[in-house]
């Protein structure tokens, strides 16, 4: 298994570790990483493991097949830069995930001011978008710009704890999304808490205080379907 240091710790930058697999096609498991791998509606890091005196590109991190090892997708030239024991360095491109941590914690955000179920979302370096299933339209971008801004200048504390399988089947409410499930199967499920705002499963990386979101802007609200409206927000600093 691969240990997912992110999930203890969005802000932990780097990592040593231990290769202990490398894919044909070019993807190299580690022990331990600090990359994200691509799940929720949050892209995969990108970065470089160094080794050797070499500096090799991550291109996307991903979970195999049976989520219980993360897999760094390297490229063809991995498979003979790598042996299974090689110790390596892992560094995130940091300004790329403190983004894409700062959208996350926005939509959350997003989904407070909008009280709707979520029908799809995706995190982008700067922007992102949230899928609701509202029965009427008539949303305003400028009203809800405010109202998520009000929300980011509490500065409250964004912090995780874990509860069961069981503790989240009887409480059905904290889960918003309706396309993408809580991670479950190890018999526990991370909860991402905004105190005083907002509680709900989550796996993804967030910044420790909304005041780290900055101002955002709602940018475009589409229509998707005859119940379906998808807001787009943008990080302005």
């Amino acid at each position: 298994m691969t240990k997912p240091l992110f999930r203890d710790d969005a802000y932990a930058q780097s990592c040593q570790a231990t290769v202990t697999d490398v894919t044909p096609d070019g993807g190299v498991i580690l022990d331990q990483t600090v990359c994200y791998a691509q799940g929720g509606g949050q892209p995969g890091d990108v970065g470089v493991i160094r080794h050797g005196g070499r500096e090799l590109p991550i291109s996307n991190t991903i979970y195999s097949p049976d989520r219980t090892r993360i897999v760094h997708l390297m490229g063809e030239g991995a498979a003979g830069a790598f042996t299974v024991g090689d110790k390596v360095d892992v560094v995130l491109d940091w300004p790329r995930r403190l983004k894409r941590m700062r959208v996350h914690t926005a939509l959350h955000l997003l989904s407070v001011v909008l009280p709707y179920p979520v029908t799809g979302g995706a995190i982008g370096d700067g922007d992102g978008r949230l899928d609701f299933d509202i029965p009427d339209s008539g949303l305003d971008k400028a009203d809800l710009t405010e109202k998520i801004n009000e929300l980011i200048k509490r500065d409250a504390p964004v912090t995780e704890r874990w509860i069961t399988d069981e503790e989240l089947d009887a409480n059905p409410g904290l889960v918003k999304t309706m396309s993408v499930k809580p991670p479950r199967g190890s018999g526990r499920v991370r909860l991402v808490e905004i105190a005083g705002i907002d509680l709900q499963p989550c796996g993804g990386t967030h910044v420790r205080r909304t005041g780290e979101i900055g101002t955002v802007a709602i940018t475009d609200i589409e229509k998707k379907g005859k119940q379906n409206r998808r807001v787009r927000l943008s990080l302005i600093d």
